[in-house]
């Protein structure tokens, strides 16, 4: 099994980081704060105006450590990387079948109903009791209708687009309930409707951000494994964008990153005064959220859940590898279908 490596997150404006023999320091004013070995290391994440050192680039990718540049806001910039790995062959396999991969558009579409509908099994497992009937009425009817879509999706011969319909169907009743399995007093943390590019309220803003931690994991397992991450099956390709991480990333955004911030907002971890509205209407976390986010983010990768088809307790944070070599496993031949990642 793989070992579960750390990831550095870098949000203080102006720190430095750089290399020391066999080590990533980081440095806030010249003062060393932080000392990690590097082969300890899967990728480092700098927030916002950050000094990374050319030595320290080079060593990272010489290693195969990923360097990623996000925005203050938590939006991606660039990645430094070292040569392209992986065999030719299994990625020749990939833009193969890339426009022909049903199946594997089915697994997926499976995973994130199946997944996204556990989440409101769990709110209404953990908390049915504290509920107004209203409430406890809708999570009841879209976890029905979302079994419906899932049923169908499993037993129908859907095309891919029509696959992709049925995705969309499915979120919208998650969504449109997503509301009851908030259980904050701030009204600002209440949900009214997904928005993205910006984020218009601090619930989006969270989502955001936990997805775009989650999507440069998903990226970096596709490039472990040899998978080319632009190329997916789901989602279509467009230039600059990372279709299969995006893939990959569709059966783990409720486990992981929903999950993640209704933990934060129910446990009132955050608060409504965590957020700031920028000109122009977007929201986004403070310096102190942002860092709190991250720290529960890597807490929560190092939870243990069992994997079905392994049948074998991994680390959270494992899963995106193992999902990404399953299909390279099916992509080769090895395996006959790839499995979707069930939560429960």
């Amino acid at each position: 099994m793989k070992k579960l490596l750390n990831t550095v997150y870098v949000s203080t404006e102006g720190a430095a980081l750089k290399k020391d023999g066999e080590n990533l320091v980081a440095e806030i004013e010249g003062a060393e704060k932080a000392r990690v070995p590097l082969h300890m290391l899967a990728s480092v994440v700098a927030f916002g105006p950050i000094l990374i050192s050319p030595g320290l680039i080079g060593i990272c990718a010489e290693r195969g450590i990923t360097l990623a540049i996000m925005d203050r806001a938590g939006r991606f910039q660039a990645r430094i990387e070292g040569p392209v790995t992986g065999n030719v062959l299994l990625r020749r396999a990939q833009y193969r079948l890339a426009d022909a991969g049903e199946d594997i558009v089915r697994s997926i579409v499976m995973g994130k109903i199946a997944n996204q509908r556990a989440v409101i099994r769990r709110t209404l497992r953990d908390y049915s009791s504290e509920m107004e009937p209203s409430a406890h009425d809708a999570l009841e009817a879209a976890t029905d209708r979302m079994a419906m879509i899932l049923r169908r999706v499993q037993l129908s011969d859907e095309t891919v687009d029509q696959l992709r319909g049925s995705e969309g169907e499915a979120a919208v009743f998650y969504f449109s309930v997503f509301d009851h399995l908030i259980r904050s007093p701030d009204t600002e943390l209440r949900w009214t409707g997904r928005s993205r590019r910006p984020p218009l309220d601090a619930m989006n803003a969270l989502l955001s951000f936990l997805y775009t931690l989650l999507t440069h994991d998903c990226r970096s397992a596709c490039e472990t494994v040899g998978l080319d991450p632009a190329v997916g099956f789901l989602h279509r390709d467009r230039p600059g964008r990372p279709s299969l991480a995006l893939d990959l990333m569709e059966e783990l955004r409720a486990p992981l990153a929903d999950r993640l911030a209704l933990s934060l907002v129910n446990r009132r971890q955050l608060r409504a005064g965590d957020f700031r509205r920028m000109e122009g209407g977007a929201v986004l976390l403070t310096d102190d959220a942002r860092k709190l986010v991250l720290t529960a983010w890597q807490e929560r990768k190092k939870e243990e859940r069992l994997h079905p088809f392994l049948q074998e307790k991994v680390p959270f944070g494992l899963v995106p590898w193992l999902q990404a070599l399953m299909l390279a496993r099916h992509l080769r031949g090895d395996i006959d279908a790839y499995p979707p990642w069930f939560w429960s």
